[in-house]
């Protein structure tokens, strides 16, 4: 069976499971749900992945949720070329800095929590851009030391890792949102030197299916 990634254009979580796809060149199709309408939570999506959550990525014997978990899996599955350090201690920081990502800087500037702040908490739109720009900044300093200290090239060592599989996205975001990237130029040209890679760019929002079209 072909995997079938059940994501949108502009997730970067999901556009996370498109660059390790692409990394490895695994086929596969996509099936889209727009996140502003909601689609995530009707009840055949639910029916795959309990918390409504893109993505979710169905393969043969499972449907997998939470991108970490899934590159991680992708990681196993398809082996060359390898995400991960071939040492424990390097494979810990690649870890660590997705974490950062994964943990960190995403979950608080998760739409949902963006929608939250306005409809709950009457957060205007200048004041919503404060809290994605505070958070990413925080993020943002602390992967530009690891950075600095662990890569040459690419956001850890010389090959790309799953630590770059988070990172593009997150730059993505950044960008987005007008966040400066001026104080951290290592991590600016980490993303740069991976997303200049064909399979990043395949993975870009803006080149898939459901992306919207001016």
């Amino acid at each position: 069976m072909t995997p079938t990634l059940h994501g949108y254009w502009r997730s970067t979580a999901a556009y996370r499971v498109r660059i390790a796809l692409a990394l490895k060149r695994v086929d596969y199709t996509q099936v889209t749900h727009d996140l502003r309408t909601g689609a995530h939570r009707e009840p055949g999506f639910r029916a795959l992945n309990p918390q409504a959550l893109v993505p979710a990525l169905e393969t043969d014997d499972a449907v997998l949720t939470q991108s970490p978990s899934i590159l991680e899996w992708i990681d196993e599955t398809y082996p060359d070329p390898p995400l991960l350090p071939a040492d424990a201690q390097g494979r810990a920081v690649v870890r660590a800095m997705a974490a950062t990502i994964a943990c960190d800087i995403h979950p608080v500037n998760n739409l949902r929590i963006l929608n939250a702040l306005r409809s709950e908490f009457g957060a205007d739109d200048a004041a919503v851009n404060r809290w994605i720009a505070r958070w990413i900044g925080e993020g943002f300093a602390a992967l530009e030391v690891m950075i600095a200290r662990h890569g040459s090239r690419f956001a850890f060592g010389a090959t790309p890792t799953i630590a770059d599989c988070h990172l593009v996205p997150q730059v993505y975001s950044a960008e987005r949102f007008g966040v400066d990237l001026t104080p951290y130029p290592h991590l600016k040209a980490a993303a740069d030197t991976a997303r200049a890679l064909p399979a990043f760019a395949a993975a870009h929002p803006d080149r898939q299916p459901d992306a919207d079209r001016p």
